[in-house]
């Protein structure tokens, strides 16, 4: 039978000869001595809560990729450098997979058709026209929208809309890789425009 943990009488601490200490304190207030399966229990809710704590974390996304599947990679990531201003990070030798310099979130690019696309998650599909458009857009901001629009259309961006300023407090404008997916170039949204509107 386990006999019961206790704390130290008070008094033992007035029982030790002169330049004795015990491995604990003796204060009314900060008494810490925990027998054995007192420590251990302690121990495993420190590690449970850790391994909550620790798990929720693993849950916590960060946004790393937007993939954009298009014709020719190497045709798309030069594109995208030239007309947007990116620098190419990575172009593999197979062409099969590019990465442009974005900040924390890489756009990269891969060909329409291959096993992951076709077999695995589905086909690609492309606008078959102009009056169509990919579920999902691209969204660049510029200090200078006018310049940016101007330069997307010089190295090759279809225009589709010039930037004008919207009611939220960002000029926006609108052109179409050479894949026919839209980009927008914006402004950072003017926050007083937005609150006053």
């Amino acid at each position: 039978m386990a006999m019961p943990c206790m704390a130290p009488p008070m008094h033992l601490h007035s029982q030790l000869p002169r330049g004795s200490y015990l491995p604990f304190p003796l204060e009314q207030n900060s008494i810490s001595l925990q027998c054995p399966n007192q420590i251990q229990r302690s121990q495993e809710k420190r590690r449970t809560k850790r391994g909550e704590i620790d798990m929720a974390s693993n849950l916590s996304p960060a946004f790393a990729y937007t993939v954009v599947y298009v014709r020719d990679v190497a045709k798309s990531v030069a594109f995208y450098a030239s007309a947007f201003g990116y620098n190419v990070r990575r172009l593999d030798q197979s062409h099969k997979w590019a990465e442009l310099e974005s900040g924390p979130t890489t756009i990269a690019f891969t060909p329409l058709h291959q096993r992951e696309t076709d077999v695995l998650t589905g086909v690609v599909q492309m606008p078959d026209s102009k009056e169509e458009r990919n579920p999902v857009e691209i969204c660049f901001d510029y200090a200078d929208v006018d310049a940016a629009y101007k330069r997307a259309v010089d190295n090759g961006a279809l225009p589709v809309s010039s930037p004008e300023p919207k009611n939220w407090g960002q000029k926006v404008g609108y052109v179409r890789d050479i894949d026919g997916i839209v980009v927008r170039l914006g402004s950072s949204v003017n926050e007083t425009t937005k609150t006053a509107s």
